[in-house]
């Protein structure tokens, strides 16, 4: 294995296959008139709405500067309503709206169409998923 050869890194098969991967969700968001970033937003919210921009960082693993601008966007769509703590106003509680509650019905065939596109069976995508996010906790954990 020659070290410094292209084909013989880690880094490139994840970075060239983030790139591919994003831009397969491409189409799908459109239709939604949605980013990526948004979506992930969105996908966190659907789980548990009302959660802490810092919170939200945390599990996105984005840092403020990326995600204030962002969160404004989504505001500005009229999908989230940002609201700030009275007791301590650094700390914001994101929420969704109306609108960004009924975007879930319409996103529910993202993943669907998304594991076809990948042409991956269930069992691979969970493999897959757990492998990465297993990789992923390994190298938070160095950090």
């Amino acid at each position: 294995m020659n070290k410094l050869r292209l084909d013989d890194q880690v880094c490139f098969p994840l970075y060239a296959l983030s790139r591919q991967v994003t831009a397969l969700y491409r189409p799908l968001l459109e239709k939604l008139n949605l980013t990526y970033p948004q979506y992930l937003v969105l996908l966190l919210l659907w789980e548990t709405d009302s959660v802490t921009v810092s919170d939200i960082g945390e599990r996105l693993r984005l840092d403020s500067g990326t995600l204030t601008p962002l969160l404004k966007r989504m505001e500005q769509k009229g999908l989230i309503s940002r609201r700030r703590n009275p007791a301590d106003e650094r700390q914001v509680t994101i929420l969704l709206t109306d609108a960004g509650r009924a975007l879930e019905k319409q996103a529910m065939t993202v993943p669907v169409d998304l594991q076809t596109s990948l042409q991956l069976t269930d069992d691979q995508l969970v493999t897959l998923r757990d492998e990465l996010k297993t990789l992923l906790n390994q190298l938070a954990s160095i950090n």
